[in-house]
């Protein structure tokens, strides 16, 4: 039948043991972190619409479904100008759920922990990855435990993309002249809805999670430290940037979560060398925006789950490479929309006195959403990660303004 080692107790590699599980298929799941941490780990907090079908659809979604919050638009602010997007409406009914990514680990986990089959071992680190090419094996602080296949769900500095050989691989890499600062907030009152501002100073965005939580994401410069914004800071340029919509902005409290993110994002390929797969960001990273990074993870754990499957109980080696190109077909779209919706709510660093004609054109790419039909149609199916319908014509999908400066490595 076959037995699967995972590393990584994240989304893609809970889900994972979930589907091997119900397949019948044993595995065991290596977490370096312990149980406490990993079920604390503020991070995502948007589930898109196949998401939550797919979870719901395995027996995976019991509290998700209780307690998360459907939320089926998002506002656009640029200038003054304000353009909401209804993508629930022009996508034929997908939507996002509110659902921080800590509680979906904590429902997983408790699955897991009753799941026939698996193993959970928290505190469990994997110190390296060998002889991927025959009968892989798992080395850590307990010596070597074997597998039939391994899957690196440990994200993109794991032992797993170490383990992939030098040659053999490519990873190219997108690099974004901006950085963003994520802030965690207590808040009066939940932020009702997704908000991205364009503003001269800087993009701002607002992003729901809890009655009394919401996240914040401010634009920085890529070199900024947390330490250089101080609450007080944080609370200003808030205000400054929604200026506009002072109404929006609830009343932050303490801030219990400071971070700069550096706008980046890498494809790994292959996602696969002889029995050795990844998933999630141990394959790609993406950038926050457009909340693509949880969802992506979880279609690869469900796509590698069905490869798997057919190649261990069905005796399928075509599976393996099958699943690599699938993903990486997905990956490149996704990314490319992430870019594109990265550029449109952002003015160039170095745009200078053309500001005003950066924010015009960004103001007339959302002017294209306002008026609806075929192209907010587009963008709002991407948005959510529906497939997308092809356009009128040879016009391709929804101008919005050029991608960013980009390199490889």
């Amino acid at each position: 039948m076959g037995r699967v080692g995972i590393i990584g107790a994240g989304p893609a590699g809970l889900v994972l043991a979930s589907l091997l599980s119900e397949a019948g298929i044993e595995c065991a799941v290596h977490e370096r972190h312990t149980r406490a941490e990993v079920e604390a780990r503020p991070r995502a907090g948007l589930l898109e619409q196949r998401t939550v079908d797919l979870l719901r659809g395995h027996g995976l979604a019991e509290r998700l479904l209780r307690e998360g919050v459907p939320h089926g638009g998002c506002l656009f602010l640029c200038a003054g100008r304000r353009v909401r997007l209804d993508y629930e409406k022009l996508s034929g009914g997908a939507r996002h759920w509110v659902y921080p990514q800590q509680f979906l680990v904590r429902d997983l986990i408790a699955h897991l922990a009753e799941a026939p089959g698996v193993t959970l071992r928290f505190a469990s680190p994997v110190r390296a990855v060998q002889d991927i090419e025959t009968r892989p094996a798992l080395r850590g602080t307990d010596g070597i435990e074997r597998f039939d296949v391994v899957a690196g769900c440990d994200g993109s500095r794991g032992v797993a993309r170490r383990a992939l050989p030098p040659g053999r691989t490519r990873e190219t890499v997108r690099h974004y002249p901006y950085g963003w600062l994520a802030v965690l907030a207590e808040v009066d009152r939940p932020v009702e809805e997704i908000v991205y501002a364009g503003h001269p100073r800087g993009f701002a965005g607002l992003m729901p999670r809890s009655a009394r939580i919401s996240r914040f994401y401010l634009q920085c410069g890529p070199h900024d430290t947390p330490g250089m914004w101080p609450p007080h800071r944080v609370r200003g340029e808030l205000r400054s940037r929604l200026e506009h919509a002072a109404e929006l902005l609830p009343r932050l409290h303490r801030v219990t979560e400071c971070q700069v993110l550096r706008m980046r994002s890498s494809v790994t390929e292959p996602l696969c060398h002889g029995r050795l797969f990844l998933a999630g960001d141990a394959a790609h990273v993406l950038t926050p925006c457009g909340a693509k990074g949880m969802n992506l993870a979880i279609a690869d754990a469900a796509a590698l789950a069905d490869c798997l499957t057919r190649w261990l109980r069905e005796d399928d080696p075509g599976a393996a490479g099958a699943y690599s190109a699938s993903r990486l077909h997905e990956v490149r779209r996704v990314q490319e929309f992430s870019g594109r919706l990265l550029h449109l709510l952002h003015l160039p660093p170095d745009a200078g006195e053309g500001h005003g004609v950066e924010l015009r054109l960004r103001q007339a790419a959302l002017d294209r959403l306002a008026e609806g039909g075929p192209y907010a149609e587009d963008f709002a199916r991407q948005y959510v990660t529906c497939e997308p319908r092809p356009l009128p014509g040879s016009l391709g999908t929804l101008p919005l303004p050029g991608p960013a400066a980009t390199g490889t490595a």
